[in-house]
């Protein structure tokens, strides 16, 4: 297993920066399996919630590939969809997890959230009883360039959220976030809003791993880091998470 360079704390939170990517992605992939292979033995299953983004995209293809997962026993949840949007639009994070983990390990079940649901309401209350009926033994979430975790914008944060699925409106800096990684051709066709996790239905998992590589997210690790704990970087909540470990690359460290 790929070490890190740099291993600190702040607050509750242990950090580690590799130094690279693939360093990265494949100690993630590798703390991953090994933990849902801990959590199948000890309970006979496993329920986990995945981000999607393209800063997770060579974790989650490492972790497919490494094998040794008995996904029939595991139970997958993601964090966020576009309010409206089809499930087969290429900027869907339905498609995304369908294609890059659901049809590559045939879990024992991946709930969607879905944003193109009649009654957005009806789908929240229906997602949020799926969340309520099991503990959730993993998180693997990401940063957004604004600070967001899932789709938890610094305007529509809360870190006392009494729902654990709402619908948030985008703010501007995270729908640019979507133009500039090519899943919309201009900030008006990004989707006004979107449903979310809410920041304590992330958190309430047992085990929680932020993987957030790449220079873009360096603002973004320096505010959650060394800003106040504020929801003006929603993941600056994160330091109150002693089950949660935050795993950078030297880019995404590089203002550290």
């Amino acid at each position: 297993m790929p070490q890190p360079i740099r291993t600190f704390q702040v607050d509750s939170l242990p950090v580690r920066v590799y130094a690279s990517q693939a360093d990265l992605s494949e100690s993630v992939a590798l703390e991953v399996r090994n933990y849902l292979q801990g959590i199948i033995a000890r309970q006979g299953s496993a329920a986990a919630i995945l981000a999607t983004g393209n800063s997770q995209i060579q974790f989650l293809a490492r972790l497919v590939a490494l094998g040794g997962v008995d996904w029939s026993k595991v139970t997958l949840f993601h964090m966020d969809e576009y309010l409206g949007l089809s499930g087969n639009h290429k900027a869907s994070f339905r498609r995304y997890m369908r294609e890059r983990v659901e049809a590559l390990t045939r879990p024992r079940a991946f709930h969607y959230l879905e944003g193109d649901a009649d009654q957005p309401l009806d789908e929240i209350a229906r997602y949020t009883a799926l969340l309520s009926a099991q503990p959730i033994d993993l998180c693997c979430l990401g940063i957004g360039e604004n600070g967001h975790i899932a789709f938890n914008d610094p305007p529509v944060a809360r870190f006392d959220d009494p729902h654990k699925v709402k619908i948030v409106k985008l703010d501007d800096a995270c729908k640019m976030q979507q133009v500039k990684e090519g899943h919309f051709p201009s900030l008006e066709a990004v989707p006004a809003y979107a449903l979310t996790l809410t920041v304590p239905a992330l958190c309430v998992a047992r085990k929680m791993l932020c993987v957030a590589p790449e220079s873009r997210k360096a603002q973004a690790v320096k505010a959650t880091l060394q800003g106040p704990i504020s929801t003006a970087c929603p993941a600056s909540f994160l330091r109150t998470q002693p089950q949660c470990a935050l795993l950078l690359d030297q880019d995404s460290a590089a203002l550290l």
